[in-house]
């Protein structure tokens, strides 16, 4: 793409007095400077009410947690109290009484089936146990208390609780499914009527699953909450995601992680503590109501930062929008205001450039010294394929699509000399060609400079000279000879080449087309050819007698850029000019079958004594480990283009190549035999290692057999080609061969 100059000035008028109002240099930075005042004024206070906006939001937030807090830590208490009661409930079952005093196997047994169906029904109640004087485990409804014991200072004489009193252990941890889960236990003393242990009862509740009962039941249940003790340790809220600094998991402590938070929770029961990332809230609750078993946990919630600007961003969008246009209003009203005061003071617009000049039949464009177009006529619009008033105000360097460099040239040699003359093509109407004249004149009182740009088609001209050119190079040649552009779209054509073709119907359309047997599957290769080496030869229209062939030349004809533009086709007489000896070899044929399909329908056609004493090669051209990734197909692929070339020049002519698969080819011998068809394999091998191509090359070689068909024909050089690259060396291979 064109990098078009504008030409646009910040202070000067792109038009002339007469025609339009003239900004001075005082009017623009006044407009500026308000125009800069309004839009920081604007920022300024929009920032403000979005940082009140969020912070009112924040603390709305904190209220409400605080408030579910609160109610979390009552139903925790709640839970606890209840946890409590059950324990006691249990400790004076008719049943366990029994037990103890039986001590029946049988009994036991139901106590454990009772406690499993308690179990089920109570998500939070994670197993009961019964333990002996000695604070042994007897028996227990799960085993992943099997190996607890009871503290000392609750056994024996030590002890300073008992009877209906029931004891609310601290928060441990034990590992569940590779795990920690924070649990609590509530132990009860089984005595006798003289107040002698006979044995403790203990439930054990997972604070976990207690929480999860608590938390559906407040309103932000998806809010993160936390719980710690007084030591800082973390027992429930550890997730994936964590806060910076916040614990990674159960059993951190916050006390070391967040110590800034930590001492505000210390010195108080309750608060808020505002972080770099959040915002949290905390309550002290006391989950026993006893004093010897006071239980007190910090409950701690909080809300990211960025959440509370996710919220406000709908009021924030809403706000930004319509600041932005409040503020396009008061901007146009500065503007508006300046320009009205300055249309009130402008005179009346009354001038005519160049009346008679423009009503002419010839393009004409006034343009200011910025190169801004300040009028155009009718005829101007026509050849540039734009109405007239379109043309006002763009610039003098789009309307003639050209780049920085030449547009630079053009007016400094018309500011240097007074006048310019070219002849240019635009790209929007390539098959017209004008003639651009350009002077540098004076159109008003103050002296101020313009262009005055005279636009000819002449495109009846070029043409005759491309006709005239084109005949010129078709003259050059003395043989059968066609003119084509870089596609093979014929242009021209002399009598000999349609002599030589002989066609019924005049010759017309695309060269690969006509010929398509012998160029049209090879036409991108020879294309390829000819923009790196300047020409191509092949021998086409062959048949079995290599003298009829015609010996077909391509040479191209570059354009200014270097890019090939047209195409000199040359078909002569073939001669037969295969010697080995002196190395230079013209290809017999330039037909490569681009599918088996195309292969099939060559085998059918062959004659019967072909088939019977003929012999197929498969060559594997694929060195190993050329496809080990998708990039070097594109290598594989001008490696094949290259043998493909280094076949044709030692093809015979009777016989016929044929892609089969990416890196693989299939070579038809007629009327040769396996011997013979080995000697050639042979000596494409020494070709092709010659010019460096031979690495990776394998050869499978099959001969035909009665009645067979050319997949099977294919399968049986497919043996062969296996055996030669499993050989090492030996590159060549046959099978099924007399």
């Amino acid at each position: 793409m064109l990098k078009l100059n504008t030409g646009l000035s910040p202070i000067t008028s792109l038009l002339t007095d007469a025609q339009g109002v003239r900004w001075s240099h005082q009017r623009i930075l006044a407009i500026a400077s308000q125009l800069a005042m309004l839009v920081i004024s604007v920022v300024l206070v929009t920032n403000v009410i979005i940082t009140l906006g969020e912070r009112r939001l924040q603390e709305e937030w904190a209220t409400q947690r605080y408030t579910e807090l609160q109610t979390v830590g009552t139903m925790i208490a709640d839970k606890v109290t209840f946890q409590q009661f059950r324990t006691q409930t249990l400790a004076r079952g008719e049943l366990l009484r029994q037990y103890l005093d039986t001590g029946n196997e049988a009994m036991a047994n139901k106590l454990i089936e009772q406690w499993g169906s308690l179990q089920k029904n109570m998500p939070e109640l994670m197993g009961i146990a019964l333990f002996d004087t000695r604070g042994e485990l007897m028996f227990a409804s799960t085993d992943l208390f099997s190996s607890q014991t009871l503290p000392p200072s609750l056994l024996g004489g030590t002890r300073n609780m008992g009877g209906n009193e029931i004891y609310s252990s601290p928060m441990e941890f034990l590992s569940v499914d590779g795990g920690l889960e924070p649990y609590m236990y509530q132990l009860a003393w089984l005595e006798n009527p003289d107040q002698t242990v006979r044995g403790y009862l203990v439930t054990y509740n997972s604070m976990m699953r207690t929480l999860e009962l608590v938390k559906p039941a407040i309103s932000s249940g998806q809010s993160p909450m936390m719980m710690f003790d007084t030591q800082g340790l973390m027992y429930s809220g550890a997730t994936d995601d964590p806060l910076p600094r916040l614990p990674e998991a159960l059993n951190a402590s916050l006390k070391q992680s967040y110590p800034a938070l930590w001492r505000q929770m210390a010195m108080s029961n309750f608060g808020q503590f505002h972080g770099d990332d959040a915002t949290f809230v905390y309550l002290k609750v006391d989950l026993t109501t006893q004093y010897e078993t006071r239980r007190e946990y910090f409950l701690v919630s909080y809300i990211r930062n960025s959440d509370i600007k996710s919220r406000f961003a709908y009021w924030q969008a809403i706000l930004t929008v319509g600041t932005i246009i409040l503020t396009l209003l008061a901007a146009a009203a500065v503007v508006l205001s300046h320009l009205y005061r300055l249309e009130q003071r402008a005179r009346q617009n009354s001038i005519q450039l160049a009346a008679d000049l423009f009503g002419g039949d010839e393009g004409m464009l006034l343009v200011n010294d910025k190169g801004r177009v300040l009028s155009a006529n009718a005829t101007a619009g026509a050849l540039l394929r734009l109405a007239s008033d379109q043309l006002t105000d763009r610039s003098l360097q789009r309307c003639l699509q050209l780049d920085d460099q030449n547009y630079q040239a053009i007016i400094q040699s018309v500011q240097d000399k007074g006048e310019w003359r070219g002849e240019m093509a635009l790209d929007n109407r390539p098959d017209t060609l004008l003639t651009i004249q350009i002077r540098y004149t004076r159109a008003n009182r103050d002296r101020q400079r313009y262009f005055l740009v005279g636009l000819t088609d002449i495109g009846e001209l070029a043409k005759c000279r491309r006709e005239e050119s084109l005949h010129r190079l078709l003259a050059d040649s003395a043989v059968a000879t066609a003119l084509t552009d870089a596609e093979g779209h014929l242009l021209k054509y002399n009598n000999a080449f349609e002599q030589l073709l002989d066609m019924a119907e005049p010759i017309s359309g695309n060269l690969a087309d006509i010929l398509e047997n012998d160029l049209g599957n090879q036409w991108a290769r020879i294309s390829q050819m000819v923009a790196m080496q300047g020409s191509w030869q092949g021998q086409i229209l062959c048949t079995n007698n290599a003298a009829s062939c015609l010996q077909a030349t391509l040479k191209g004809h570059l354009d200014d850029e270097g890019d090939v533009e047209y195409l000199v086709c040359t078909l002569e007489q073939a001669t037969n000019r295969r010697n080995r000896e002196s190395g230079h070899l013209i290809p017999n044929r330039s037909t490569i079958l681009a599918n088996i399909e195309d292969l099939q329908r060559y085998f059918e056609a062959l004659g019967e004594a072909s088939r019977v004493n003929s012999c197929l090669m498969l060559m594997d051209i694929s060195p190993s480990g050329m496809l080990s990734h998708m990039s070097d197909i594109g290598q594989l692929e001008k490696r094949q283009q290259e043998v493909e070339m280094l076949l044709l020049k030692e093809l015979p002519s009777n016989f016929q190549i044929s892609h089969w698969q990416l890196g693989k080819l299939v070579i038809i011998l007629p009327f040769t035999g396996n011997n013979d068809a080995h000697k050639y394999a042979t000596d494409a091998m020494s070709e092709l290692n010659s010019h460096g191509l031979g690495e990776g090359i394998s050869i499978g070689i099959a001969a035909y057999q009665d009645g067979q068909d050319l997949e099977a024909y294919i399968s049986h050089a497919e043996i062969a080609l296996k055996r030669a690259k499993q050989t090492g060396d030996q590159k060549i291979c046959q099978a099924f061969t007399r």
